[in-house]
């Protein structure tokens, strides 16, 4: 298990290399699997991936797409991670993948955990998992020194879990058993910052630094 770490000239470059890659890797599962499973983040770094990717040919009903996690709000609020999903990757050719919304409408993200349970663990372990990381070191859900993200990233942890202990809206998030098993992983970090924050989380716990759980077998793409 090893971390490799690639670095490119441009985020454009980045973009179009890895939308590739993950194209590449769940094409390679397709010739093996009836079906493979793609969990992506939210935010605006991967928006121009998912473009190209939403393009790619792929037998793409034979894909099933979720999110590493999702905020408790409507699908059409503009801090949905569905909505941003919907509107840059589930459209031209990947429009025709299967896609389980982690937003199910329930009053709460705690009410939905056994049905988003139920529906995710078919998919597990994901073929082809990208990460996304903050400059606090999070990833997915998974923020430092939150109370349930000691329960999250424990080895006996649910798939899924709901999170209530950040400061804007309760989240649904994948647990660290569900995404470290993942069999391709990926994290895409843009900027200095981000780059200063990865090297400093690689010598923290997982509790300070919740991205370091995952730094096993991971390829680390990254551009200025």
């Amino acid at each position: 298990m090893s971390l490799e770490f690639v670095e490119y000239p441009d985020r454009e470059m980045l973009n179009l290399s890895l939308a590739d890659k993950l194209a590449g890797q769940l094409s390679q599962a397709l010739r093996v699997h009836d079906s493979v499973s793609l969990c992506l983040p939210g935010g605006t770094t991967p928006a121009p991936v998912y473009d190209m990717l939403s393009g790619s040919e792929l037998q793409w009903p034979r894909v099933t797409i979720f999110l590493n996690d999702e905020r408790w709000v409507d699908g059409e609020h503009r801090r949905s991670n569905g909505r941003l999903l919907r509107r840059h990757l589930l459209r031209d050719k990947a429009a025709a993948a299967r896609y389980i919304d982690l937003y199910t409408g329930d009053e709460t993200p705690e009410q939905a955990v056994p049905a988003l349970t139920e529906a995710i663990s078919p998919h597990l372990p994901i073929t082809v998992l990208l990460l996304g990381m903050g400059t606090d070191m999070h990833t997915a859900s998974l923020f430092p020194k939150a109370s349930e993200t000691v329960r999250a990233l424990a080895s006996d942890a649910p798939p899924v879990m709901a999170i209530n202990s950040v400061k804007d809206e309760p989240r649904i998030t994948l647990t660290a058993p569900a995404l470290r098993k993942a069999l391709n992983t990926h994290l895409l970090i843009t900027g200095a910052d981000k780059r200063e924050a990865l090297e400093r989380a690689q010598g923290l716990d997982p509790t300070e630094a919740p991205i370091r759980e995952f730094l096993g077998d991971i390829t680390v793409h990254w551009a200025e």
